[in-house]
């Protein structure tokens, strides 16, 4: 029987000279970084006192973690679990998109240069990396031409999803496995691959968990329909296949699971674990209008348009512009003989249509029109996806198709060459991403970059930063306690936790509940100063002893700062010191009243 290389050689063209290709070829990964530096370039002005304007929490998640890994390696931390936030109760790293996988071993540079050179590094060679990788499963196995294997590469790379996600979404980002991943199962219908490709493949899905198990999910539900869809085009073949598939499948699974037992039994069930995500799974959804728009960081994208046909700019999962659907329709007619890539347009049909949500959403307006995804939006695991993301299979698999079009082309007529390059350069330039958005930061105040903090937070206390960290609030704070690599404890944080445990678990962006900083976040967010009583005094102490807290600290610049000022000093009982730069309060003599 055919190989899976075989099955897509059958239609390919003649190619061109093995030295030629490899010139190419080093053209094409040369190109991928060179994009990748652009994109990130406001970013790599000043790794540590810039931040990616738009989405500083996810950005300030990301120092986090990789000041997380520096500790894994350097101090012996618990991979899956840090006590160094949201103290007293900790911060489950299973149960986050920590991305172990990366944060470890780039521990060094962390530690040398620290997490804001790590993260820019990371997500540049993340975007490159992405790109390569699908180049070279194009260019060895799937295309003849480099130049097919180059454009599919640069769209799987490069495309508005990844680019969007490159604002805060390391995770999302650090996509290079996948095309491994997606080959070695193709792959294990092949004679003799079972045991050997089984092993390999759960290699792969253990190291992709520690990536991103989103990811590994969309690939999972494409590959599912993607086999499903060629078994209905050529049951005969699949029929004779599907034992030695099976068989490499499970053997993929055992050996997964041998190394991912335990991380998920603490990811669904240790300390700190929750159920389901802090919002409805329809809540944000592809709207039907977004897949012929351009989103905010293409070169045609217009921000307008863009905020009200997508989530957040983050979150610009389609987004492909008008002439790509038109090109899309023609790469289908020209493809349409090759059931390989036949099922791969159904697979990116499909996961588009789940990617609509519940309900269908055109321009900003709910149609009411009941989609299929409301049929399975409340199982487990598909409850904890946000649904909007499952436009980043299609993104990736219009790549795919791309390439094996580009291919076809040498067997056109020249008029038809002529036709498909221009409508392939009105698809593609003006989806080219321009450089991100980022902003300078303050500096670290002395009291954080002179280590002064050591003086007033003796070892077991905690540094309580005002606005406290949460979700949109205290990201200074956060970005500080990041850019120390963790050197303090903090109470609370941005991550994701269960919303009141043990009463309720479902997952939430904050910290469970506390009087004072819900106070304190109301007076920030609104900027009335509230009426403040013996009650609220003895709720401060209360939650000061509770959070371990040694010293507070008034950020210098934050939002209704002198509102906040005269809070604290009216809940502390006196006013502030003056130290390296910032407003302190040394809380022990309130925490340990006879210390």
């Amino acid at each position: 029987m055919p190989t899976a290389e075989e099955t897509i050689d059958a239609e390919r063209p003649g190619g061109v000279p093995e030295l030629n290709r490899g010139r190419m070829g080093l053209w094409a990964l040369l190109s991928y970084p060179v994009l990748a530096v652009v994109v990130m370039s406001q970013l790599w002005i000043n790794p540590a006192g810039r931040v990616l304007s738009a989405n500083e929490d996810d950005y300030g998640f990301f120092l986090f973690v990789l000041g997380h890994g520096e500790r894994v390696l350097f101090h012996g931390d618990n991979p899956l679990f840090t006590d160094r936030m949201n103290v007293p109760d900790g911060v489950n790293l299973m149960a986050n998109t920590s991305v172990l996988a990366l944060t470890v071993p780039f521990a060094p540079v962390t530690h040398v240069f620290g997490p804001g050179l790590s993260l820019v590094l990371l997500l540049t060679l993340s975007l490159a990396g992405t790109a390569a990788a699908w180049w070279w499963l194009l260019s060895r196995h799937l295309v003849r031409s480099p130049l097919a294997a180059w454009v599919g590469g640069l769209w799987c790379g490069f495309c508005p999803a990844m680019v969007s996600h490159a604002n805060g979404h390391l995770n999302f980002v650090a996509q290079f496995l996948v095309p491994f991943i997606v080959w070695q199962v193709l792959r294990l219908r092949e004679p003799g691959r079972a045991v050997r490709g089984g092993v390999v493949l759960g290699l792969l899905i253990v190291l992709q968990v520690f990536l991103n198990e989103e990811i590994l999910l969309f690939t999972a539900m494409a590959l599912l329909v993607f086999v499903a869809a060629y078994a209905a085009f050529d049951v005969a073949l699949v029929r004779e296949a599907a034992a030695r598939f099976l068989l490499g499948l499970t053997v993929a699974a055992g050996t997964a699971l041998v190394f991912l037992a335990y991380p998920l039994w603490f990811q669904f069930t240790g300390p700190q674990s929750y159920a389901g995500q802090p919002f409805e799974p329809g809540r944000f959804v592809t709207d039907l209008a977004a897949v012929g728009a351009y989103a905010r960081q293409s070169l045609a994208g217009n921000a307008a348009i863009a905020r009200t046909l997508g989530v957040s700019p983050t979150e610009d999962d389609s987004f492909w512009g008008l002439p790509m659907v038109v090109l899309l329709v023609v790469a289908a007619v020209l493809l349409w003989r090759n059931l390989a890539a036949r099922a791969a347009f159904v697979a990116a049909f499909a996961l588009l249509v789940a990617s609509l949500g519940p309900r269908l959403r055109v321009a900003g307006h709910d149609t009411g029109i009941v989609m299929p995804f409301a049929l399975i939006q409340h199982l487990p695991i598909v409850d904890l996806v946000s649904v909007v993301r499952f436009a980043m299979v299609p993104s990736t698999i219009i790549g795919v198709l791309l390439a094996l079009a580009v291919d076809r082309v040498p067997a056109l007529t020249r008029r038809r060459r002529t036709a498909f390059w221009i409508g392939l350069a009105l698809a593609l330039v003006p989806v080219l991403p321009k450089p991100l958005p980022a902003i300078t930061s303050d500096p670290l105040p002395p009291f954080i970059a002179q280590q002064m903090w050591q003086r007033y937070v003796p070892e077991g206390s905690t540094l309580l930063t005002v606005p406290v960290p949460e979700v949109t609030f205290g990201r200074e704070g956060m970005r500080w306690f990041a850019l120390s690599n963790l050197a303090y404890p903090v109470p609370r944080g941005y991550f994701m936790g269960p919303q009141n445990p043990p009463g309720d678990r479902t997952g939430s962006w904050n910290a469970a509940p506390r009087p004072t900083s819900d106070l304190l976040v109301r007076a920030e967010r609104y900027g009335r100063k509230p009426v403040l009583t013996d009650a609220d005094r003895t709720a401060a102490v209360t939650d000061l002893t509770y959070w371990r807290a040694a010293a507070v600290v008034l950020e210098p610049r934050t939002k209704n700062h002198d509102l906040l000022l005269a809070v604290l000093t009216d809940l502390l009982g006196s006013g502030p010191q003056l130290v390296g730069g910032v407003q302190m309060w040394d809380v022990r003599p309130l925490v340990h009243p006879g210390g």
